[in-house]
């Protein structure tokens, strides 16, 4: 397809996209009309510094400077230690809820929450959100190449953008984002690169390599110039997702969605036994032949499976009944509207009552009952209804908001152990949200260079992480701006911004160097190449954060 098809088609879906990820993120972060927005890339503050949080008072580090006596007060007294969105206050609970002696106990259940985190929002991009996305462009009939650069994209980098977003929509986590999308590139571009040439030496495709290293050279540019202006416009912030569709065309698509959740036998069954059918997260066949490990990780994911399998309709254009499963369909047009007015700003708007008598979930229910009947009566078991596509794009609408909800609590939480630790967000980013984000791009390439293609795997390490970078940080900005202020401020006083910026760009300048100088065949040598440097990178990072390494501000 030409240019001029592809770019009011992407342009399209990419504004309806950035509709509904202003609709999840509500007005968190909007500044009132006429202030000046700042973005606060955390990191070490330099004496005298007056940022945003020191202006609403103390910033929230210097509780653990404080007596232990004195936390909860503090916490509960300073405005910056308030979490924005989310349904659990992290910061009240590790420093009110918890002794002080049982602080390590505090932060060890912290950590394995966020992990659980980390697998939700895998389960529902996988799972969920990445299938109906492939419906809804099957339905809207769009090209392979427009369907690849506009929803299958964002589908594929949903928990890294999501991430990202809600990072940026409180200037005080803004800092998450930075390190997140600079600390994945460079752990994916040296850490899972270099895996690939370990496991499998290959010669390379010299011009889809080359392509994709300029293009990643562009986008790492590009965000390096706006981080040094410490500004950036509408028109930029515009530029950046129109920028990623062109890369993101020859990404590569993969996985099976909804494969644990085909009938072992079809036939005619009844309506209850297609329910129990449908809710079922496991597949005792494929159960009986895996081996012990993912048997104990399926057992963590099966709660998280069964809460969306009750709350997020799926259809699947691969199969002949376009997983058309009545019962439950029908229960999805109460619960997934029910869902989102109860995700959205952490319940606030579901729990608004009309006229101070009737509150608004308790509207939804009633609506989608008596929709839920009628679709129940006029429809049947073995043949689905010609409006079923309706179901994608609610489904689409539900997965978006388990999404949001997990990010928004996974920033939060990483912000808690922020202050606990006394660490920035950016080097939690840089680390724990890259690392975390980047488990699943980790596991299939890899997974993809040992069954024969590493080719394959090679190029996925930078046609996705080129999407996240610029599309990340685009929505994240554009959803900070306002209609009389169109202008976002960054301030990257901390020194591992530039940090993370310049390692990013030298390790791609590195492969793009070095691979053509060996005629493109990698191999192990390679691959320990780019993996001592990332951790040479890592040391470097860190011990700028822990001040070990003292350079003057840029």
């Amino acid at each position: 397809m030409g240019q001029g098809a592809m770019g009011p088609a992407g342009t399209l879906s990419l504004a309806g996209v950035l509709s509904l990820v202003g609709v999840l993120a509500g007005d968190n972060g909007v500044q009132p009309a006429g202030t000046p927005l700042t973005l606060d890339l955390g990191g070490t503050v330099p004496p005298g510094w007056d940022a945003l949080s020191h202006s609403r008072g103390l910033d929230c580090w210097e509780v653990r400077k404080r007596n232990s006596s004195e936390w909860c007060r503090f916490v509960r007294s300073n405005p910056d230690c308030r979490l924005e969105g989310g349904f659990l206050d992290y910061l009240q609970g590790v420093f009110c809820v918890f002794p002080p002696r049982l602080l390590p106990l505090a932060v060890t259940l912290y950590a394995l929450w966020l992990l659980y985190l980390f697998i939700i929002l895998g389960v529902t991009a996988e799972k969920f959100f990445c299938p109906n996305l492939s419906a809804i462009s099957t339905n809207l009939k769009l090209s392979h190449n427009v369907a690849g650069v506009t929803f299958l994209a964002f589908g594929n980098g949903a928990p890294d953008v999501f991430s990202a977003v809600v990072a940026f929509s409180n200037p005080r986590t803004a800092g998450l984002a930075i390190g997140a999308v600079f600390g994945a590139g460079v752990f994916v571009t040296t850490v899972v690169a270099g895996g690939i040439a370990l496991v499998k030496p290959f010669t390379a495709a010299s011009r889809p390599f080359l392509r994709d290293v300029i293009f990643y050279m562009v986008a790492v540019f590009f965000t390096f110039v706006v981080l040094y202006f410490g500004r950036i416009t509408l028109g930029e912030a515009l530029e950046m997702p129109t920028d990623a569709e062109e890369q993101e065309s020859s990404g590569t698509n993969s996985g099976d969605y909804g494969e644990e959740y085909r009938p072992l036998i079809p036939s005619r069954e009844n309506s209850l036994r297609i329910l129990t059918t449908a809710l079922s997260p496991l597949d005792y066949l494929k159960w009986r032949r895996k081996p012990w490990y993912w048997r104990l990780f399926k057992v963590l994911k099966v709660p998280v499976e069964l809460v969306l399998l009750l709350t997020v309709p799926v259809v699947d254009p691969d199969k002949d009944d376009l997983n058309w499963k009545r019962p439950l369909n029908c229960l999805h047009i109460l619960t997934s509207p029910l869902l989102c007015i109860l995700t959205l700003k952490s319940g606030a708007y579901g729990l608004y009552q009309i006229q101070g008598i009737f509150p608004v979930w308790g509207l939804v229910t009633l609506v989608g009952s008596v929709l839920a009947v009628i679709t129940f009566i006029t429809t049947s078991n073995e043949e689905p209804p010609k409006y079923h596509c309706v179901f994608a794009f609610l489904g689409f609408l539900a997965s978006a908001m388990w999404i949001n909800a997990a990010a928004t609590e996974l920033v939060n939480i990483l912000r808690t152990l922020g202050v606990i630790f006394q660490l920035s967000n950016t080097v939690l980013g840089l680390t724990l949200l890259a690392w975390g984000n980047s488990i699943g791009d980790t596991f299939s390439d890899l997974t993809m260079a040992r069954q024969g293609y590493p080719r394959m795997a090679f190029s996925a390490c930078f046609g996705g992480i080129i999407f996240n970078i610029l599309v990340g940080v685009g929505l994240g900005c554009l959803l900070q701006m306002t209609s009389s202020q169109l202008v976002v401020k960054l301030e990257p006083d901390s020194l591992l911004v530039w940090i993370l910026a310049g390692a990013l760009g030298l390790s791609l300048v590195f492969s793009f160097v070095s691979v053509p100088v060996q005629c493109f065949q990698l191999g192990k040598a390679y691959g320990a190449c780019l993996i001592l440097y990332y951790l040479a990178f890592l040391c470097v990072a860190l011990l700028t954060e822990f001040r070990v390494i003292r350079l003057s501000a840029i």
